[in-house]
C-alpha cells in the first residue's frame, strides 16, 4: 500500500516553481500513476501486470505526481479513466527511462539542432514532457511536473516485467473527490511525495531539475 499524508502538510514543503519530480519512493522502488477503463484496470489489478485490452502498439504515459493525474482524469470521473492505479516500479528501471528520454519539445541545451532532436525522438522508446503542476482544485501552478511516454521494448518491459506492485486507488480517489467538492482541503489526503533526484548527476543535469 501507499503512505498517505494530509495535502496541506505536504504542500508547504514542496517547491513553488521549477522542474521537479515529486514522487513516493524508497531505496528500491518508485510509484507512478495511470488511469484506465475498467477492463484494462481490473486485469492489471488481478494479474499484477498489463494484458488483455492493453495496447502495446501505442505510447503509454506515466506520472509520478498523483495530483497531476487527478487533474488529467478529473479525479477518476473522465470516460475510460475510472480506474486509478498506483504502479510500483524498480527505481533502476525508472532511472533508465529518465536517462533515455527525449523531450517532447526541442531543448537547445541538450540537442544542438532541431533536426538532431527530431531524429532522436523518432528513434526513442521514451519521451519526456514537462507540464504545469496543479493544485487539488485544478489551478495551474508555477511548478512543473514530469510525465514519461513509453513505447516499443520499454513499454513491453513496463507492462510485463518491471511492475513490483499494482495498487487499486479507485475507492481512495472517490473518497478524496468528495472532499474536494466540499472544499475540505484540511482533511484531503494524498500519497506522500517528496523530491526525487536520480543518483546519476548526469541525469539531473540533463533534465535541468530544479530550474
Amino acid at each position: 500500500m501507499l503512505s498517505l499524508q494530509k495535502y496541506t502538510e505536504q504542500a508547504r514543503l514542496w517547491p513553488a516553481s521549477g522542474r521537479h519530480i515529486l514522487a513516493q519512493f524508497d531505496d528500491q522502488t518508485i510509484v507512478v500513476y495511470q488511469a484506465y477503463n475498467r477492463e484494462i484496470g481490473q486485469h492489471a489489478i488481478q494479474k499484477g501486470h498489463f494484458g488483455g485490452d492493453f495496447n502495446l502498439e501505442r505510447m503509454s504515459w506515466i506520472k509520478p505526481n498523483f495530483l497531476w493525474l487527478m487533474y488529467r482524469s478529473g479525479w477518476g470521473t473522465k470516460e475510460n479513466q475510472e480506474i486509478t492505479l498506483g504502479l510500483r516500479l524498480r527505481r533502476e528501471f525508472f532511472d533508465s527511462m529518465l536517462a533515455a528520454a527525449v523531450p517532447s519539445s526541442w531543448e537547445p541545451a541538450v540537442y544542438p539542432s532541431e533536426q538532431e532532436w527530431s531524429a532522436a525522438g523518432s528513434r526513442a522508446s521514451v519521451r519526456l514532457q514537462w507540464d504545469p503542476d496543479y493544485d487539488p482544485a485544478g489551478t495551474k501552478l508555477q511548478r512543473r511536473a514530469i510525465q514519461l511516454g513509453m513505447r516499443r521494448e520499454v513499454l513491453e518491459a513496463f507492462a510485463q516485467k518491471e511492475l513490483v506492485e499494482v495498487i487499486d486507488l479507485s475507492d481512495f480517489v472517490a473518497e478524496q473527490r468528495t472532499r474536494i467538492s466540499a472544499r475540505g482541503w484540511g482533511t484531503l489526503q494524498t500519497p506522500t511525495e517528496r523530491l526525487y533526484r536520480p543518483a546519476d548527476a548526469a541525469i539531473v543535469s540533463r533534465l535541468r531539475l530544479g530550474r
